[in-house]
């Protein structure tokens, strides 16, 4: 019934994605969501895949490819980590990635981008980044981020592509079609640098309050709900060889 579903989704709801090669003569930013333990390493969390998982482990590498090639370049990194205080909770979540724990921590191949001077991490204490990166005194350093490196485009990677990855996709280009983030003029999703995780609804069934979420269903749903919002989808990206 599922593959069959899918496969009627994908005909009426069509995804057109494209290649990206990156030149370096627009300034690209890489936006990394949520590439933590909690998420992305198996048994690590309440919502951590419980066993090795290959949409989200593909993910991973090539969220790690893209963070070298930026770094080596010396182009602008920003990533988000999911981090939150054990008192406030995520409804309809249960307890994640607390603030302390290696939950909320880089994964193991991403934790290097720690110490790199071009990156910049943000702990953020709810679904959307965007949001998350709001500070005290209200000024945004997502904002900041994209002002202070002149960035045109930015291409995002992470996961959940439906909910975390959705969410700061939506609001960056909701926030730059109100000139909020001049000069930032294009979103660009790359698919195969997203993943979102997997709840069979045979699962969901037999739990209390739980929405069932079957993965590569919800995978489509999100890239979908991106490109209607305005978002570029890619489904290959890659860099010219003879740029420094």
């Amino acid at each position: 019934m599922v593959p069959h579903t899918i496969d009627l989704l994908k005909e009426q709801l069509p995804v057109h994605q494209e290649s990206l090669l990156l030149t370096g003569h627009t300034t690209t930013g890489l936006v990394l969501v949520d590439l933590v333990n909690g998420f992305c390493t198996v048994g690590a969390g309440n919502l951590a895949p419980r066993q090795p998982d290959k949409q989200i482990s593909e993910m991973v590498e090539e969220s790690v490819r893209l963070a070298s090639v930026f770094c080596d370049k010396k182009w602008p990194v920003f990533a988000f980590l999911d981090s939150h205080h054990p008192d406030i909770p995520e409804h309809p979540y249960p307890p994640h990635c607390i603030v302390g724990t290696d939950e909320s921590n880089l994964v193991p191949d991403l934790q290097w981008l720690e110490n790199k001077p071009n990156v910049t991490l943000r702990r953020k204490d709810c679904i959307n980044g965007f949001l998350g990166s709001i500070e005290k005194d209200g000024s945004n350093l997502f904002v900041n981020w994209v002002q202070s490196n002149q960035i045109k485009a930015i291409l995002v990677v992470g996961i959940c592509t439906d909910i975390c990855v959705l969410d700061f996709v939506c609001t960056t280009l909701s926030a730059r079609n109100h000139r909020l983030l001049a000069p930032l003029e294009d979103v660009i999703v790359y698919s195969r640098g997203c993943a979102t995780f997997d709840l069979p609804v045979e699962i969901a069934k037999t739990a209390k309050d739980v929405i069932a979420h079957p993965q590569e269903l919800m995978q489509h749903i999100g890239l979908y709900m991106a490109k209607g919002r305005g978002a570029k989808l890619v489904s290959e990206v890659s860099f010219d060889t003879k740029e420094p």
